[in-house]
């Protein structure tokens, strides 16, 4: 580990310049210019995200280390200042800490040790916006300025284990109609109870297909609303449902399927985001595996979902900590982080 690297100074300076999704500018400006006194290399950026190379392009494969810059905005219940980075008992608090600043912070200090070393690839570190919103201004926008990508590790607070599979998204806008009329007499047709039959049936279906990892596919009815006034019969009911497929299915067989099955108005707001996988054979899984590293089936998204390569989600923290109150990171968390993933990518063959 590089010792004139200072990425705490770095994890706490980026705490207090807010980076909510689509207004990461300052952050990346920040960032950008630390990356250079950092004497990373010369450094790269579209948009709100930026890259560095360990070399030029060659004829080696190329792995991608990816960490993003975005955070949610800070959850209600914050008993400390979430811009204000503080150290406590070995912790760093502050929002973004967890997610995704200690993943980013690991691996610029892996990328700084491993890009002087002779290795089978070229590496290339990449920082990005708009993860938390799966906006096509982040990773989307710079992989067609990076060129070939062999293989990806995505940083994200996983506890150091292995996410060989992630779960994907699609969210459905649907509705049911009815006939309104007045609640007092026996007419009109209750649109809400139209609904019943298809919220009962996205609450109870089950998929034949399920993934080792990943386990069935999960529907969730999240939001809903109907009616005008109390004694009004409501004539349309909308509600809003979070598909998380599990690589057993496409995103369009999916969604035929449940247009086929539910008495209802299914409109597609999102089904890009599919589901990812990297074969238990894969290298760097291989790899990890003799490192004592646990393989598992992340039921959350990330920029996985966009990579059109093998990647593997890992790093320090852990999910359950991000978009919480009082998010931290644990500074040892990361420094193991570095010391696996360093293990992990020195003279990987893939």
């Amino acid at each position: 580990m590089q010792k004139d690297m200072d990425t705490l100074g770095l994890l706490k300076k980026l705490v207090s310049i807010p980076s909510f999704s689509r207004e990461e500018g300052p952050a990346c400006d920040f960032l950008e210019g630390w990356m250079k006194e950092a004497g990373l290399g010369e450094v790269h950026r579209i948009g709100n995200n930026l890259w560095v190379e360990s070399s030029p392009a060659d004829d080696r494969p190329v792995i991608l280390l990816n960490a993003h810059i975005d955070t949610v905005r800070p959850a209600s219940g914050y008993t400390r200042d979430p811009f204000c980075a503080s150290e406590e008992d070995g912790r760093l608090y502050g929002l973004g800490t967890n997610d995704d600043g200690g993943s980013l912070a690991a691996l610029i200090q892996v990328y700084a040790l491993l890009k002087d070393t002779p290795q089978p690839y070229r590496l290339i570190l990449s920082a990005t916006a708009e993860e938390e919103v799966s906006g096509r201004g982040g990773l989307d926008l710079l992989l067609p300025e990076i060129g070939r990508v062999d293989f990806g590790i995505i940083g994200e607070p996983t506890g150091m284990r292995m996410a060989v599979a992630e779960k994907g998204l699609m969210v459905l806008d649907c509705v049911s109609f009815g006939k309104s009329g007045h609640a007092a007499r026996n007419e009109g047709v209750n649109a809400i109870y139209e609904a019943l039959g298809p919220i009962d049936w996205f609450r109870n279906h089950v998929f034949d297909r399920v993934n080792d990892f990943l386990g069935p596919v999960k529907m969730t009815v999240t939001q809903i609303d109907a009616g005008t006034q109390h004694n009004v019969v409501p004539d349309r009911c909308t509600f809003v449902v979070d598909v998380r497929p599990n690589g057993m299915y496409t995103n369009p067989e999916l969604l035929a399927m449940i247009k086929d099955s539910v008495n209802c108005e299914v409109n597609e707001r999102s089904t890009r985001i599919g589901s990812s996988s990297l074969p238990m054979d894969h290298p760097a899984v291989v790899r990890g595996l003799s490192l004592g590293l646990e393989p598992f089936g992340s039921p959350t998204t990330s920029n996985q979902a966009v990579c059109p390569f093998p990647t593997l989600k890992i790093g320090p923290g852990e999910s359950s900590r991000s978009h919480s109150a009082d998010e931290y990171i644990v500074l040892d968390e990361i420094s193991e982080g570095v010391r696996i993933l360093t293990e992990l990518l020195n003279g990987l063959e893939i």
